[in-house]
């Protein structure tokens, strides 16, 4: 099979009420690292990992930038610790326009988050939606994932479709991004193929355990 000009990029919130599964997020990171590259055959996709907070306006900090999967090195907390506030839609933004600036073929950009927007300066839903409109056209992948939350109301607004949402239970981050990993390799190696979430990866998920604990999912898009 030809070499492919693939990447995948993963959004990080680190803002402070992350603390609680800060461990577990950055563990799910590197299964997802870990699952691509295992899976990768001849198609060997780039990895990008940024974290966001808001601490006087957006911080975005890129932690690993276009490394090959196979070259991944975990990322660990004495890399980034949680803190700030959740400036979702200037992140998401920032995050697109690196993909935009890439240009890959194919490219999957996973937002993970425990929380909703509050402190974004720079760019409106309005904006973010827009962005992820050129997303859509480009054919590339986007989904949404609630670390312990299950309030979509903000992927709703920026039309972000229900199977590209799903909320993860913290035992079960780990297991989840590492089976995203696999759905991404997928996209990367056949034209037909789109990373979504069904009713099984959200049992596997632990979603609904997550929606009695911390809301209902009621907010999910029906697009």
């Amino acid at each position: 099979m030809a070499q492919s000009k693939v990447h995948s990029y993963i959004l990080l919130d680190r803002t402070g009420s992350m603390s609680s599964i800060w461990t577990e997020a950055l563990s799910s990171v590197n299964a997802y690292a870990g699952s691509i590259a295992s899976d990768a055959g001849d198609i060997v996709p780039a990895i990008t990992l940024a974290v966001f907070d808001a601490r006087d306006g957006l911080q975005f900090d890129v932690l690993r930038r276009a490394v090959t999967a196979k070259d991944w090195q975990n990322v660990t907390d004495k890399e980034a610790s949680p803190r700030g506030m959740t400036p979702l839609f200037d992140a998401i933004a920032r995050i697109v326009a690196m993909a935009e600036a890439d240009n890959p073929d194919k490219a999957v950009i996973v937002v993970m988050t425990d929380g909703q927007e509050n402190a974004s300066r720079e760019v409106t839903k309005e904006g973010v939606k827009a962005a992820l409109d050129r997303v859509e056209k480009r054919g590339w992948e986007l989904v949404f994932l609630g670390a312990e939350f299950a309030n979509f109301a903000d992927a709703d607004a920026v039309g972000i479709a229900s199977h590209h949402s799903m909320a993860m239970s913290a035992p079960m981050m780990r297991g989840s991004m590492a089976k995203l990993a696999r759905k991404s390799q997928a996209y990367y190696q056949n034209a037909e193929a789109n990373v979504m979430f069904d009713e099984a990866d959200r049992e596997e998920a632990g979603e609904a355990d997550v929606q009695k604990r911390k809301g209902t999912g009621l907010f999910k898009s029906k697009k």
